[in-house]
Formats: C-alpha cells, structure tokens, sequence
C-alpha cells in the first residue's frame, strides 16, 4: 500500500473504523473533516488514487465533479452557511485528490480570506467534535443528501 493519507482513511471507512464516515457514493466518500473549527467542515474523497483531474476517465471525471456538486449542496443544505468554499486538494501525504467543504459565516477568521489564514489552530485538538456532536453533523449531512440523492 502506498503512504497515502487519505487511502488510509478510505481503509478505515471500508473496515467501519472512520468515526467521520458519512456515505458512499459512486466516485468517492462523504466525511465530516476531524476538526471543526468552521462547524459543518466536510470532505469528499476520491475513490480513485489519482492528483489531477484530468488523470480521471472522462465518465468517471464527469460523474466525479456532479458528485462532488451534490455533496457540496447538501454540505449547504445542513449547515447554511453564508458562503460556502470548495477546495480540491491532493498534496501533502499521498497526493490524493479530496474535496474540502467549508460552510463559512461572518467573523468565523480574525479578517475575511481562506480559512488556511488559522494555521494549526484548525487542527486543535480542541475543534474536535465529541461523539454527540459528530453524530449530530453526520444526521445533518446524511439528511440533506438523502434529500438530493
């Protein structure tokens, strides 16, 4: 197995061992992120190990981004933020393309720009979410996708 964050993660998923694990879909995984210093934080893991886009089959590819668009709306959906940010990344450990969502609200950084503005402090041990309130933002998130799927 490849040193790779995130199939690590979709390992844990298929083994019932990602407390964070929400739904599969088609192309990917729907997961609550670990921290949640902007409440409602999401990720869409691709099922394919690939760091670019353009390295998916075209079909795959397509039905990739109209996942990542459904997951996207239902992240909206539960948490109704002001603003939602997508970001599609692949660095770091295993170059691994996932999808962050960030339901985003007025005040929620010290001045208005990306969240990457908070450095570590979103990845305080502190933003962790109990096991209530997890389960709580998975039926919000679950809820909404029931809704679009």
């Amino acid at each position: 197995m490849c040193d790779c964050m995130i199939c690590e993660r979709i390992d844990w998923i298929k083994n019932n061992k990602n407390p964070y694990f929400v739904r599969e879909l088609d192309t990917g995984y729907v997961v609550i992120g670990d921290h949640q210093r902007i409440k409602g934080y999401a990720l869409f893991l691709c099922k394919q190990h690939e760091t670019e886009l353009h390295f998916l089959k075209p079909a795959f590819r397509d039905a990739f981004l109209h996942e990542m668009a459904v997951v996207a709306e239902a992240v909206y959906n539960a948490f109704e933020p002001d603003k939602l940010n997508y970001e599609l990344l692949g660095a770091g450990r295993g170059l691994h393309m996932h999808w962050h969502f960030f339901p985003r609200r007025a005040g929620d950084t010290p001045k208005p720009g990306p969240v990457w503005q908070l450095g570590q402090e979103l990845l305080d041990d502190r933003f962790l979410p109990d096991e209530a309130e997890l389960e709580d933002l998975k039926r919000r998130l679950n809820a909404a996708l029931d809704k679009l799927l």
